[in-house]
């Protein structure tokens, strides 16, 4: 088989969550364009009907459904909808997340239903959707499991707790399935992007236009959607557990997201 061809997604069924804008948007535009047929899944009608619209006019289908990932229940009803639809689910997208109530607080000002709401919305969703998910896959002899986590999940920042503890969570929630699930073609896998501010002033306002970036810019929605499709193909089937990070060297530069480095003086200098 031709290297080109492993990529190819024909015949496909994907599920990406919080595909109503941004990144999830981008990814599920991406794998439609290799080839694959997209649930967008997403608590706004009116933004993953945008979605569906820019998926049909690539060739492919597309069934924007209205979910709340922060609900096992309204997860389920919409796992159901796709194999009434479809049949199968090949590949499951967990984007959906985000920041939440209690963002910029110090730990002590935080709430009980603050806490709550950034894990439902950052890893509880994640795992309802491969809860509901996995016995599809098992019947139908495999899968491909894409996570998105952050930088903030290897590298927290001041006052984010919720999300830094989610999406560092969302890391060994990854590896723990690709571990158990490995041998029934399961596989597992994450995506780590930068900073990616969809575009927003005050975002960009926030990074500096990327000064804190090695790479000297800030990330664009549609340089995640190439990775998403390597690992919805078989090019990457014997990678599991493992995570890709699109972050123009930030982590690597000792600076993103915390926005400061260490400075040392440098001792034997001269040697």
């Amino acid at each position: 088989m031709r290297i080109l061809d492993t990529l190819k997604l024909e015949g496909k069924v994907i599920i990406v969550t919080g595909a109503g804008r941004g990144l999830g948007r981008a990814m599920a535009l991406a794998l439609a364009d290799a080839g694959a047929d997209i649930v967008a899944a997403a608590r706004t009608q009116a933004q993953i009907d945008e979605t569906a619209t820019l998926v049909y006019e690539q060739g492919r289908r597309c069934h924007a459904i209205a979910t709340d990932v922060t609900s096992s229940a309204s997860v389920n009803a919409m796992v159901e909808t796709v194999i009434r639809e479809f049949g199968r689910i090949d590949v499951l997208v967990n984007n959906a997340g985000g920041a939440s109530s209690g963002w910029q607080k110090p730990v002590e000002a935080i709430t009980d239903e603050q806490w709550r709401g950034g894990m439902d919305l950052n890893i509880n969703s994640a795992f309802y959707c491969c809860r509901a998910v996995i016995p599809h896959m098992l019947s139908q002899g495999g899968g491909k499991i894409i996570n998105v986590t952050s930088g903030v999940g290897v590298r927290p920042m001041k006052y984010n707790y919720m999300y830094a503890t989610a999406k560092a969570g969302m890391i060994n929630f990854t590896r723990a399935l690709a571990f158990n699930y490995a041998d029934r073609n399961i596989q597992a896998n994450l995506i780590l992007p930068g900073i990616f501010p969809h575009e927003d002033p005050a975002m960009m306002q926030f990074w500096q236009g990327g000064k804190y970036i090695p790479v000297g810019r800030v990330g664009k929605d549609e340089e995640l959607g190439p990775a998403c499709v390597f690992l919805a193909s078989e090019a990457s089937n014997y990678m599991n557990g493992e995570m890709i990070a699109l972050e123009g060297g930030g982590l690597a530069g000792g600076e993103v997201p915390t926005g400061f480095a260490p400075i040392f003086p440098l001792q034997g200098a001269d040697r």
